[in-house]
């Protein structure tokens, strides 16, 4: 019987996959490693690592403290690295439209009731309610996947990101 180890990576440690199709070009799959892209990324840029229909994988990278944003929808905030805290307001007045996608910066943090904070550490999954507005803060450097739909400020850069050959 073989003897299998799961290694799960960090931003100081991973090793970059790799696609091996059989008897398929290679140019045909995208495949990045989202420890990569965040280390090669300024802080929360949102990178798309994944995409299906108008859902994406955004990968961040959390360094200090992130702007305030809202979303008329619910996403999901994984910490794959480094501890994060989530700071989270639930505001007096609407603040995206709720037919719009993804989730949009704000100027400030917005007048409302403080609904606590989330500390997150590796592994820790945060649900990010719609039409609440939230920010990030990391004391050192936390890599965030982002479960939501793409918006305004999903970056692409599969050219860069993705193993073509």
């Amino acid at each position: 019987m073989s003897e299998y180890k799961t290694v799960f990576g960090s931003l100081d440690n991973y090793e970059k996959g790799r696609v091996e199709p059989i008897s398929d070009d290679p140019k045909a799959y995208a495949f990045s490693n989202m420890f990569e892209v965040a280390a090669n990324s300024a802080p929360y840029e949102k990178v798309a690592v994944g995409k299906n229909m108008e859902y994406v994988l955004e990968t961040i990278r959390a360094e200090g403290t992130g702007e305030w944003r809202a979303t008329p929808h619910d996403e999901f905030a994984l910490c794959m690295d480094g501890e994060l805290r989530i700071e989270l307001v639930d505001p007096d007045e609407q603040l995206v439209d709720p037919e719009a996608w993804g989730s949009i910066g704000l100027d400030a943090e917005p007048a409302g009731t403080k609904m606590g904070t989330i500390h997150a550490g590796r592994g820790h999954m945060a649900l990010l309610p719609a039409g609440k507005a939230y920010r990030f803060h990391s004391d050192g450097v936390a890599v965030v996947l982002l479960q939501t739909i793409e918006g305004p400020d999903t970056v692409f850069k599969w050219n860069e990101i993705c193993q073509t050959v």
